[in-house]
Protein backbone atom coordinates (compact mmCIF):
# COMPACT_ATOMS: atom_id res chain seq x y z
CA UNK A 1 0.00 0.00 0.00
CA UNK A 2 1.25 3.70 -1.13
CA UNK A 3 1.58 5.26 2.17
CA UNK A 4 0.64 8.52 0.69
CA UNK A 5 -2.89 6.65 0.47
CA UNK A 6 -3.27 5.81 4.04
CA UNK A 7 -6.52 7.21 6.16
CA UNK A 8 -5.71 7.33 9.50
CA UNK A 9 -7.76 6.45 12.08
CA UNK A 10 -10.78 9.14 13.26
CA UNK A 11 -9.64 8.60 16.73
CA UNK A 12 -7.35 8.56 19.81
CA UNK A 13 -8.53 8.07 22.29
CA UNK A 14 -7.01 8.47 26.12
CA UNK A 15 -8.66 6.53 27.83
CA UNK A 16 -11.99 4.17 26.69
CA UNK A 17 -14.93 6.42 27.59
CA UNK A 18 -13.66 8.16 24.93
CA UNK A 19 -14.57 5.19 22.46
CA UNK A 20 -18.09 5.72 23.12
CA UNK A 21 -19.98 7.52 20.35
CA UNK A 22 -19.51 8.63 16.29
CA UNK A 23 -20.73 4.89 15.36
CA UNK A 24 -21.39 4.31 11.45
CA UNK A 25 -24.46 3.75 9.16
CA UNK A 26 -24.39 1.40 6.91
CA UNK A 27 -26.66 0.86 3.55
CA UNK A 28 -29.07 -2.36 4.34
CA UNK A 29 -30.57 -2.96 1.01
CA UNK A 30 -31.13 -6.96 -0.67
CA UNK A 31 -32.49 -9.28 0.32
CA UNK A 32 -34.49 -7.12 3.20
CA UNK A 33 -35.49 -4.82 0.15
CA UNK A 34 -35.93 -4.55 -3.91
CA UNK A 35 -33.03 -3.04 -5.46
CA UNK A 36 -32.48 0.28 -5.34
CA UNK A 37 -34.75 0.30 -1.47
CA UNK A 38 -33.19 -0.27 1.88
CA UNK A 39 -32.61 1.49 5.31
CA UNK A 40 -29.62 3.26 7.12
CA UNK A 41 -28.49 0.64 10.15
CA UNK A 42 -26.83 2.79 13.06
CA UNK A 43 -23.88 0.24 14.47
CA UNK A 44 -24.20 0.66 18.02
CA UNK A 45 -22.04 -2.72 18.32
CA UNK A 46 -19.18 -0.40 17.33
CA UNK A 47 -19.48 1.13 21.12
CA UNK A 48 -16.59 -1.05 23.49
CA UNK A 49 -20.00 -2.61 25.15
CA UNK A 50 -23.03 -1.77 22.61
CA UNK A 51 -25.54 1.00 22.57
CA UNK A 52 -25.66 1.11 26.13
CA UNK A 53 -22.40 2.35 26.57
CA UNK A 54 -24.04 5.92 26.16
CA UNK A 55 -26.56 5.60 29.40
CA UNK A 56 -24.20 4.04 31.35
CA UNK A 57 -21.78 6.84 31.15
CA UNK A 58 -24.23 9.49 31.23
CA UNK A 59 -26.38 8.32 34.15
CA UNK A 60 -23.13 8.06 36.28
CA UNK A 61 -21.69 11.56 35.14
CA UNK A 62 -25.31 12.99 35.66
CA UNK A 63 -25.67 11.66 39.66
CA UNK A 64 -22.13 12.59 40.32
CA UNK A 65 -22.53 15.95 39.21
CA UNK A 66 -25.67 16.53 41.50
CA UNK A 67 -24.28 14.80 43.82
CA UNK A 68 -26.53 11.40 44.51
CA UNK A 69 -23.45 9.19 43.50
CA UNK A 70 -20.45 9.83 45.59
CA UNK A 71 -16.81 9.29 45.30
CA UNK A 72 -16.52 5.52 45.29
CA UNK A 73 -19.86 4.80 46.23
CA UNK A 74 -21.43 1.39 44.89
CA UNK A 75 -23.50 1.21 41.95
CA UNK A 76 -26.28 -1.57 42.14
CA UNK A 77 -28.39 -2.16 39.06
CA UNK A 78 -30.22 -4.85 37.28
CA UNK A 79 -28.89 -5.62 33.79
CA UNK A 80 -29.88 -8.23 30.95
CA UNK A 81 -26.56 -7.83 29.88
CA UNK A 82 -25.44 -4.75 27.51
CA UNK A 83 -26.49 -1.58 30.47
CA UNK A 84 -24.43 -3.96 32.55
CA UNK A 85 -21.16 -3.94 30.25
CA UNK A 86 -22.26 -0.08 29.88
CA UNK A 87 -21.74 0.37 33.48
CA UNK A 88 -19.01 -1.72 33.65
CA UNK A 89 -17.32 1.27 31.64
CA UNK A 90 -18.50 3.89 33.70
CA UNK A 91 -17.19 2.33 37.04
CA UNK A 92 -13.48 2.05 35.41
CA UNK A 93 -14.10 5.49 34.20
CA UNK A 94 -15.71 7.34 37.21
CA UNK A 95 -13.96 4.87 39.97
CA UNK A 96 -17.32 2.86 41.11
CA UNK A 97 -17.62 -0.92 42.05
CA UNK A 98 -20.16 -1.89 40.13
CA UNK A 99 -22.77 -5.14 41.14
CA UNK A 100 -25.07 -6.76 38.00
CA UNK A 101 -27.84 -8.21 39.20
CA UNK A 102 -28.93 -10.44 36.13
CA UNK A 103 -30.79 -13.96 35.82
CA UNK A 104 -30.05 -17.24 34.37
CA UNK A 105 -30.18 -16.07 31.10
CA UNK A 106 -27.68 -14.03 30.83
CA UNK A 107 -24.73 -15.51 28.17
CA UNK A 108 -21.72 -16.69 29.93
CA UNK A 109 -19.60 -15.20 28.13
CA UNK A 110 -21.39 -11.84 28.99
CA UNK A 111 -20.87 -12.93 32.63
CA UNK A 112 -16.99 -13.58 32.19
CA UNK A 113 -16.78 -10.12 30.46
CA UNK A 114 -18.52 -8.28 33.66
CA UNK A 115 -15.97 -10.04 35.68
CA UNK A 116 -13.05 -9.67 33.79
CA UNK A 117 -14.09 -5.70 33.93
CA UNK A 118 -14.19 -5.56 37.77
CA UNK A 119 -18.31 -5.91 38.09
CA UNK A 120 -19.37 -8.08 40.61
CA UNK A 121 -22.28 -10.28 38.84
CA UNK A 122 -25.22 -11.71 41.03
CA UNK A 123 -27.77 -14.14 39.32
CA UNK A 124 -31.37 -14.33 41.18
CA UNK A 125 -32.45 -18.26 40.58
CA UNK A 126 -36.50 -17.61 40.85
CA UNK A 127 -38.61 -15.96 38.40
CA UNK A 128 -41.39 -13.05 40.43
CA UNK A 129 -44.58 -14.93 39.64
CA UNK A 130 -46.17 -12.06 37.84
CA UNK A 131 -42.96 -9.77 36.85
CA UNK A 132 -40.98 -12.61 35.83
CA UNK A 133 -37.18 -11.98 35.89
CA UNK A 134 -36.80 -8.21 35.36
CA UNK A 135 -39.02 -8.08 38.91
CA UNK A 136 -37.10 -10.72 40.99
CA UNK A 137 -34.10 -8.70 39.44
CA UNK A 138 -35.63 -5.12 40.47
CA UNK A 139 -36.31 -6.88 43.95
CA UNK A 140 -32.46 -7.96 44.29
CA UNK A 141 -31.13 -4.83 43.70
CA UNK A 142 -33.42 -3.21 46.29
CA UNK A 143 -32.19 -5.74 48.89
CA UNK A 144 -28.73 -4.68 47.91
CA UNK A 145 -29.40 -1.11 48.38
CA UNK A 146 -30.78 -1.57 51.70
CA UNK A 147 -27.49 -3.24 52.67
CA UNK A 148 -25.52 -1.16 51.26
CA UNK A 149 -25.13 2.41 52.83
CA UNK A 150 -24.34 4.82 49.81
CA UNK A 151 -24.88 2.45 47.53
CA UNK A 152 -26.54 4.07 44.25
CA UNK A 153 -29.22 2.48 41.21
CA UNK A 154 -29.23 4.04 37.87
CA UNK A 155 -32.99 2.77 37.71
CA UNK A 156 -32.33 2.51 33.52
CA UNK A 157 -36.74 1.97 33.53
CA UNK A 158 -37.98 5.14 34.89
CA UNK A 159 -34.22 7.25 34.80
CA UNK A 160 -35.26 10.49 32.39
CA UNK A 161 -31.18 10.88 32.20
CA UNK A 162 -31.20 7.19 30.13
CA UNK A 163 -33.63 9.01 27.65
CA UNK A 164 -31.14 12.12 27.71
CA UNK A 165 -28.14 10.26 27.06
CA UNK A 166 -29.00 9.34 23.01
CA UNK A 167 -29.51 13.06 22.15
CA UNK A 168 -26.31 12.69 20.89
CA UNK A 169 -26.68 9.76 19.03
CA UNK A 170 -29.31 12.08 16.87
CA UNK A 171 -26.63 14.38 15.91
CA UNK A 172 -24.75 11.75 14.88
CA UNK A 173 -27.77 10.91 12.42
CA UNK A 174 -28.32 14.27 11.21
CA UNK A 175 -24.87 14.88 10.81
CA UNK A 176 -24.73 10.91 8.45
CA UNK A 177 -27.77 11.53 6.41
CA UNK A 178 -28.74 14.46 6.52
CA UNK A 179 -32.88 13.88 7.08
CA UNK A 180 -34.67 10.97 8.85
CA UNK A 181 -38.15 10.76 7.93
CA UNK A 182 -38.74 7.14 9.89
CA UNK A 183 -36.77 5.82 12.69
CA UNK A 184 -37.26 2.12 13.82
CA UNK A 185 -36.24 1.01 17.24
CA UNK A 186 -36.64 -1.64 19.36
CA UNK A 187 -38.40 -1.06 22.86
CA UNK A 188 -37.16 -3.01 26.23
CA UNK A 189 -36.37 0.28 28.95
CA UNK A 190 -37.77 2.66 26.30
CA UNK A 191 -34.66 4.61 26.85
CA UNK A 192 -33.09 5.16 23.25
CA UNK A 193 -36.44 5.19 21.65
CA UNK A 194 -37.60 7.96 23.65
CA UNK A 195 -34.26 10.07 23.34
CA UNK A 196 -33.31 9.81 19.53
CA UNK A 197 -37.00 10.55 18.39
CA UNK A 198 -37.16 12.92 20.89
CA UNK A 199 -33.60 14.98 19.32
CA UNK A 200 -34.80 14.23 16.21
CA UNK A 201 -38.38 15.88 16.74
CA UNK A 202 -36.21 18.96 17.29
CA UNK A 203 -35.31 19.13 13.60
CA UNK A 204 -37.43 16.99 12.13
CA UNK A 205 -41.11 17.31 13.24
CA UNK A 206 -42.81 15.31 11.00
CA UNK A 207 -40.76 12.12 11.75
CA UNK A 208 -42.07 8.62 12.27
CA UNK A 209 -41.36 6.32 14.92
CA UNK A 210 -41.71 2.65 14.43
CA UNK A 211 -41.61 0.70 17.99
CA UNK A 212 -40.11 -3.18 18.15
CA UNK A 213 -41.31 -5.20 20.88
CA UNK A 214 -41.14 -9.11 21.34
CA UNK A 215 -43.80 -11.38 21.45
CA UNK A 216 -44.89 -12.36 25.26
CA UNK A 217 -44.13 -8.64 26.24
CA UNK A 218 -46.38 -6.72 28.13
CA UNK A 219 -44.92 -3.08 27.04
CA UNK A 220 -48.12 -2.32 24.64
CA UNK A 221 -50.78 -3.75 25.94
CA UNK A 222 -50.12 -7.38 25.32
CA UNK A 223 -49.90 -10.47 28.00
CA UNK A 224 -46.89 -11.28 29.88
CA UNK A 225 -45.81 -14.59 28.63
CA UNK A 226 -42.08 -16.24 28.15
CA UNK A 227 -39.64 -14.76 26.47
CA UNK A 228 -36.48 -16.20 24.68
CA UNK A 229 -35.19 -13.15 23.23
CA UNK A 230 -33.28 -10.83 25.48
CA UNK A 231 -32.67 -7.12 25.50
CA UNK A 232 -36.15 -6.02 23.64
CA UNK A 233 -39.44 -6.38 25.67
CA UNK A 234 -40.65 -6.83 29.14
CA UNK A 235 -42.45 -7.99 32.01
CA UNK A 236 -42.94 -4.76 33.63
CA UNK A 237 -43.89 -1.10 32.07
CA UNK A 238 -40.67 0.96 32.19
CA UNK A 239 -41.20 4.68 32.70
CA UNK A 240 -38.80 5.41 30.45
CA UNK A 241 -41.79 4.49 26.77
CA UNK A 242 -42.94 7.46 25.41
CA UNK A 243 -45.73 5.78 24.19
CA UNK A 244 -47.52 8.96 21.76
CA UNK A 245 -44.08 9.49 20.44
CA UNK A 246 -44.93 5.78 18.26
CA UNK A 247 -46.81 5.54 15.18
CA UNK A 248 -46.96 2.16 15.00
CA UNK A 249 -45.78 -0.82 17.20
CA UNK A 250 -44.48 -4.71 15.83
CA UNK A 251 -44.20 -7.83 17.81
CA UNK A 252 -41.62 -9.55 16.92
CA UNK A 253 -40.68 -14.00 17.78
CA UNK A 254 -37.35 -15.73 18.04
CA UNK A 255 -37.61 -17.69 14.82
CA UNK A 256 -38.22 -14.63 12.80
CA UNK A 257 -35.50 -12.44 14.62
CA UNK A 258 -33.01 -15.29 13.94
CA UNK A 259 -33.58 -15.99 10.44
CA UNK A 260 -33.37 -11.84 10.00
CA UNK A 261 -30.05 -11.99 11.85
CA UNK A 262 -28.82 -14.75 9.94
CA UNK A 263 -29.63 -13.03 6.57
CA UNK A 264 -27.69 -9.72 7.86
CA UNK A 265 -24.79 -11.50 8.30
CA UNK A 266 -24.42 -13.55 5.14
CA UNK A 267 -25.88 -10.49 3.03
CA UNK A 268 -24.16 -7.82 4.61
CA UNK A 269 -21.83 -8.77 7.38
CA UNK A 270 -23.30 -6.88 10.08
CA UNK A 271 -25.48 -8.26 12.36
CA UNK A 272 -26.32 -8.53 16.03
CA UNK A 273 -28.70 -9.70 18.56
CA UNK A 274 -32.46 -10.05 18.98
CA UNK A 275 -33.13 -6.43 18.93
CA UNK A 276 -31.48 -6.52 16.15
CA UNK A 277 -32.76 -9.19 13.61
CA UNK A 278 -36.22 -7.88 15.04
CA UNK A 279 -35.72 -3.84 13.93
CA UNK A 280 -33.86 -5.22 10.76
CA UNK A 281 -36.90 -7.47 9.56
CA UNK A 282 -39.50 -4.33 10.29
CA UNK A 283 -37.29 -2.15 8.83
CA UNK A 284 -36.94 -3.75 5.48
CA UNK A 285 -40.81 -4.13 5.16
CA UNK A 286 -40.72 -0.05 6.01
CA UNK A 287 -38.12 0.13 3.26
CA UNK A 288 -40.62 -2.41 0.76
CA UNK A 289 -43.44 -0.28 1.48
CA UNK A 290 -43.42 3.23 2.13
CA UNK A 291 -42.74 5.70 -0.90
CA UNK A 292 -39.37 5.76 -3.00
CA UNK A 293 -36.81 8.20 -1.35
CA UNK A 294 -38.27 7.56 2.16
CA UNK A 295 -34.65 7.91 4.57
CA UNK A 296 -35.53 5.47 7.36
CA UNK A 297 -32.92 4.76 9.88
CA UNK A 298 -32.46 1.55 12.17
CA UNK A 299 -30.92 1.41 15.52
CA UNK A 300 -28.68 -2.17 15.61
CA UNK A 301 -27.72 -2.02 19.76
CA UNK A 302 -25.29 -4.41 19.55
CA UNK A 303 -23.22 -6.69 17.39
CA UNK A 304 -23.08 -10.97 16.92
CA UNK A 305 -20.45 -11.86 19.06
CA UNK A 306 -23.04 -12.20 22.42
CA UNK A 307 -24.77 -14.40 20.19
CA UNK A 308 -22.29 -17.36 18.74
CA UNK A 309 -23.39 -19.30 20.99
CA UNK A 310 -27.10 -19.17 20.51
CA UNK A 311 -28.57 -17.11 17.24
CA UNK A 312 -25.57 -18.21 15.50
CA UNK A 313 -25.60 -21.79 17.02
CA UNK A 314 -27.41 -24.48 15.06
CA UNK A 315 -27.76 -26.99 17.82
CA UNK A 316 -28.82 -24.16 19.78
CA UNK A 317 -31.33 -23.25 17.65
CA UNK A 318 -32.48 -26.52 16.62
CA UNK A 319 -33.11 -26.90 20.49
CA UNK A 320 -35.26 -23.91 20.57
CA UNK A 321 -36.83 -24.93 17.10
CA UNK A 322 -36.25 -21.84 15.90
CA UNK A 323 -34.85 -23.01 12.55
CA UNK A 324 -38.07 -25.39 11.91
CA UNK A 325 -38.98 -25.74 9.28
CA UNK A 326 -36.60 -23.53 7.33
CA UNK A 327 -39.26 -21.31 5.99
CA UNK A 328 -38.20 -17.89 4.07
CA UNK A 329 -38.95 -14.92 6.73
CA UNK A 330 -42.34 -13.35 5.89
CA UNK A 331 -42.95 -10.97 3.75
CA UNK A 332 -45.11 -9.05 5.77
CA UNK A 333 -46.68 -8.84 8.77
CA UNK A 334 -49.84 -9.87 10.31
CA UNK A 335 -52.16 -6.83 11.42
CA UNK A 336 -54.77 -6.36 14.55
CA UNK A 337 -56.55 -3.04 15.33
CA UNK A 338 -56.08 -2.67 18.85
CA UNK A 339 -52.93 -4.61 21.24
CA UNK A 340 -56.31 -6.46 23.24
CA UNK A 341 -57.33 -7.88 20.33
CA UNK A 342 -55.30 -11.21 21.12
CA UNK A 343 -52.34 -12.72 21.95
CA UNK A 344 -49.65 -12.60 19.07
CA UNK A 345 -47.09 -15.15 18.68
CA UNK A 346 -45.80 -14.35 15.05
CA UNK A 347 -44.73 -10.64 13.30
CA UNK A 348 -47.49 -8.33 13.80
CA UNK A 349 -48.15 -5.22 13.40
CA UNK A 350 -50.49 -2.66 15.05
CA UNK A 351 -51.15 1.16 14.76
CA UNK A 352 -52.97 1.59 17.92
CA UNK A 353 -50.22 2.82 20.24
CA UNK A 354 -51.41 2.83 23.89
CA UNK A 355 -49.84 2.58 27.47
CA UNK A 356 -50.83 0.31 30.38
CA UNK A 357 -53.70 0.22 32.00
CA UNK A 358 -52.28 1.07 35.10
CA UNK A 359 -49.55 3.05 36.44
CA UNK A 360 -46.69 1.47 37.15
CA UNK A 361 -45.45 0.62 40.14
CA UNK A 362 -42.39 2.82 42.02
CA UNK A 363 -39.09 0.95 40.81
CA UNK A 364 -36.35 0.60 43.14
CA UNK A 365 -34.07 3.08 43.22
CA UNK A 366 -35.91 5.81 41.60
CA UNK A 367 -34.66 9.06 42.24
Amino acid sequence: MNISSYTPAPMSARGPSELVGHTPVLWIGEPFAEAGRGFWAKLEGANPGGIKDRPGLHMVARARERGDLADGAPIVESSSGTLGLGLALAGITFGHPVTVVTDPGLEPGIRRALTAYGSRVETVTTAHPTGGWQQARRERVAELLAGTPGAWCPDQYNNPDNVAAYAPLAAELVAQLGRVDLLVASVGTGGHSAGISAALRRTFPDLALIGVDSTGSTIFGQPAGPRLMRGLGSSIHPGNVAYPAFSEVHWVAPAEAVRACRSLARHHYASGGWSVGAVALVAGWAARTHPAGTRIAAVFPDGPHRYLDTIYNDGWCHGHKLLEPPAPLPDEPDEITDPGERTVTSWTRCRTVSGPAVAPAALVGAR
